[in-house]
């Protein structure tokens, strides 16, 4: 054992301190592999929100931190239980400055995740960790520079996609940033009812902009009569924006909308000085995974590793799952009332 090893203890982020918190994060903004979805913040949202547990571990050495690992315990009858790195995000999994603080903390993640009895673990890193650990390789990501001038970036979007920013415009289509996530969610919830899923509620939302603040920020797109018709939530951390969560009209597409909202999006962060904008995760074989490489943009594989205690296979709990379609079907018919009181109390279990 080295002497870092040795130095090594692992604790847990105190969910009612201030100062640990702002510890935490503190590492997170210095850290380059860290993401958004390191930051402390999510497990006030996990748990006031989702009511899962939280298991937000960190390595120090000293009074030094050297790494951290955030992990929520989502149990369900339906969908299993695991414990996972983070649940509701698409990036996580353990980010250290070193690698014995790195395998520090999922020995610690691993010994957690069998005193909790759960099916498994999972990590859900962007770079391979762990060649002999099952893997689940239906996600990836989106994630392109930003040039400093707003023409280089129209220019860069191919020709057809940028045809399609260019029909939004003419289509006198205006963006707004919004104070609260009202309009969002309206457009959000009918979006996401009309492919069959069921929706994050309210409180989910409006938490995350009062836990984030203003680097969370929803922009939405009217059209010439003023009626919203598309919206999109976005994180921001260090120089990069994510659009993450979204919804639109039936309408949208006619009026070219949704490629405008995002071109918007990517104009607002130029003019802000960010260098990265992520497109986020689609599956593969999607239609937002044909949307995002349409404007150029090149997928890039997501890892999320596994470590399985009671089962012999990745779990599937995705509507890429044929034995899912029946219910997906259901839920389109459902009346969008019904939907959104009901929709919370199942999305909360899959993480």
């Amino acid at each position: 054992m080295s002497d870092v090893a040795a130095r090594l203890s692992i604790g847990r982020l105190d969910v009612h301190s201030a100062a640990d918190a702002a510890r935490w994060d503190a590492f997170v903004l210095g850290c380059p592999q860290a993401t958004f979805f390191h930051r402390a913040g999510w497990q006030t949202l996990i748990r006031e929100v989702f009511r899962h547990d939280t298991y937000f571990l960190y390595a120090q050495a000293g009074d030094s931190i050297r790494g951290i690992l955030p992990l929520g315990h989502v149990k369900s009858r339906l969908f299993g239980n695991a414990l996972t790195s983070l649940p509701f995000s698409v990036y996580g999994g353990v980010v250290a400055q070193d690698e014995e603080a790195a395998a520090a903390l999922e020995r610690e993640a691993e010994q957690l995740a069998q005193r909790l009895g759960v099916d498994h673990l999972e990590l859900r890193h962007v770079q391979r960790r762990h060649a002999d650990w099952p893997l689940q390789d239906l996600y990836v990501t989106f994630r392109k520079s930003i040039a400093p001038k707003e023409e280089d970036n129209l220019l860069a979007i191919p020709r057809k996609q940028r045809a399609m920013v260019r029909k939004g415009i003419k289509n006198g289509l205006t963006s707004h940033i919004d104070t609260t996530v009202d309009r969002f969610f309206a457009l959000y919830a009918d979006n996401v009812h009309r492919h069959g899923t069921p929706a994050f509620p309210k409180a989910y939302f409006s938490g995350l902009r009062r836990v984030f603040g203003s680097d969370c920020e929803v922009l939405t797109i009217c059209a010439p009569d003023g009626r919203p018709i598309s919206s999109v939530l976005s994180f921001y951390f260090r120089d990069e924006v994510l659009p993450y969560y979204a919804g639109d009209d039936e309408a949208a597409r006619e009026l070219a909308a949704n490629d405008f909202k995002y071109w918007e999006l990517m104009r607002l962060a130029c003019a802000r000085g960010l260098k990265v904008f992520d497109y986020g995760r689609s599956k593969q074989g999607t239609g937002s995974y044909a949307f995002k490489k349409n404007w150029g943009f090149e997928p890039t594989p997501l890892h999320y590793e596994y470590r399985l205690y009671k089962s012999d296979s990745v779990p599937q709990n995705n509507p890429a799952n044929a034995k899912y379609r029946w219910l997906i079907a259901a839920w389109r018919r459902m009346p969008i009332g019904l939907a959104n009181w009901l929709g919370p109390k199942i999305v909360r279990n899959l993480g």
